[in-house]
C-alpha cells in the first residue's frame, strides 16, 4: 500500500464532482427533503426520490448517494440523474447533504461523521421510508465516495449523539473514482496531521472476508485510480468481492459525462441485479455513436 502516492494539490484539482446530465426517469413523485441532523443552527437534509408504486409498507432497498467535491464543496443532487433512474428502477433513492469545509469550516472528519450519521437516521427511519434496513447500498462520487466507503468502518469518527447500537456498515457499495485511505500521499494533513483520525478514516485499512460487495469504477486517465487497484488488490486476496468498471481513457468525473454516465450506471444495474436488489434488465439507453467502451469485470 505504500507505494500510492497522491498529492494534495492533486486531489483537490481531481475531485470535483461534474455536473450531472438531464435525463428522463423516476416515478414522477417529487423528491422529498427530511432533516437527518442539526447542528447549532444547521440543518442538514436528505434530497429522496421513491419508485413508481412506493408505499410506506414497502420493504424496497436503499441507495444513499454522497456527492463528491474534495470534502469542501459540490452539490447534494450531483447525482441526481443517478438517484432518478434508480427510482425508476425500484429503489429509493436519498441524496445527503453533509458539512463542507468552504461552508462550514470543517475537516473530512466531520464529512464521515455525517455520513454515518445519515445513514444510521436511514436505517432508524426503515418505517417512514418504506425500505429494507438491512438491504442498504451506499454510493458516492470522489470524496463522495470515500463517505460511502467509510460506512463499513465498525467505529470510526461518530457523533456523540449518534445511536451507535445502529449499524452504518451497507449490504453494498456502488463507487465512482473514490478515495479509499487517508494513510497516503500526505492526506492526513487534510485532518491536521492527526494520523489516529487518518486510520479512522481509512477504509482500505478494515477490509476483511466479509466486506460488503462493492463496484469501484476508475478512469485510466485518473490518478487516483491506484487506490482502486490497492482496493481491487485486496479483494484478491482476502476474498470479499470487488467488481471494477474501467473506463478506457476517462479521467476523475468521468461517470458524470455521457456516455459513461449511462455506461456506469448500466454497470452498477448489473451489479445491484446480481445481489437481487433489482430485477429486470437495465433500461437506461447508452448513445453508440463513436461511443468508447468500458471494461467490466466480476469480483469474486
Amino acid at each position: 500500500m505504500n507505494r500510492l502516492l497522491v498529492s494534495i494539490t492533486a486531489l483537490t484539482a481531481l475531485c470535483s464532482t461534474m455536473p450531472a446530465i438531464a435525463q428522463e426517469g423516476g416515478s414522477g413523485l417529487p423528491t422529498k427533503e427530511y432533516v437527518y441532523k442539526t447542528i447549532g443552527e444547521k440543518e442538514l437534509k436528505l434530497h429522496v426520490d421513491f419508485p413508481p408504486g412506493w408505499k410506506k409498507t414497502d420493504k424496497r432497498p436503499v441507495i444513499v448517494f454522497f456527492h463528491g467535491g474534495s470534502w469542501k464543496g459540490g452539490s447534494v443532487r450531483s447525482f441526481a440523474v443517478q438517484a432518478k433512474y434508480f427510482a425508476s428502477r425500484g429503489l429509493v433513492c436519498a441524496n445527503v447533504d453533509y458539512r463542507l469545509k468552504n461552508k462550514d469550516g470543517v475537516t473530512p472528519d466531520k464529512c464521515v461523521e455525517d455520513a454515518r450519521s445519515a445513514v444510521r437516521w436511514v436505517r432508524a427511519n426503515a418505517a417512514e421510508f418504506g425500505i429494507d434496513p438491512e438491504k442498504l447500498i451506499t454510493s458516492g462520487g470522489s470524496a463522495g465516495g470515500h463517505l460511502a466507503a467509510c460506512a463499513i468502518i465498525p467505529k470510526s469518527v461518530d457523533a456523540e449523539d449518534d445511536d451507535l447500537s445502529i449499524s452504518t456498515i451497507p449490504q453494498a457499495m456502488v463507487l465512482f473514482n473514490p478515495v479509499l485511505s487517508f494513510m497516503h500521499g500526505g492526506l492526513s494533513n487534510l485532518v491536521n496531521g492527526d494520523e489516529e483520525i487518518a486510520a479512522k478514516i481509512s477504509p482500505l485499512l478494515y477490509v476483511k472476508p466479509d466486506t460488503p460487495p462493492s463496484i469501484v469504477m476508475f478512469g485510466t486517465n485518473d490518478r487516483l485510480k491506484a487506490f482502486g487497484d490497492l482496493w481491487w488488490g485486496e479483494a484478491n486476496e482476502i476474498g470479499f468481492r470487488a467488481d471494477q468498471y474501467i473506463a478506457e481513457g476517462g479521467k476523475h468525473g468521468f461517470f458524470n459525462q455521457s456516455p459513461w454516465q449511462e455506461r456506469t450506471m448500466i454497470a452498477a444495474d448489473e451489479f445491484l441485479a446480481s445481489l437481487g436488489y433489482l430485477e429486470g434488465e437495465p433500461t437506461i439507453v447508452v448513445p453508440t455513436e463513436g461511443s468508447p467502451i468500458g471494461n467490466f469485470e466480476k469480483g469474486r
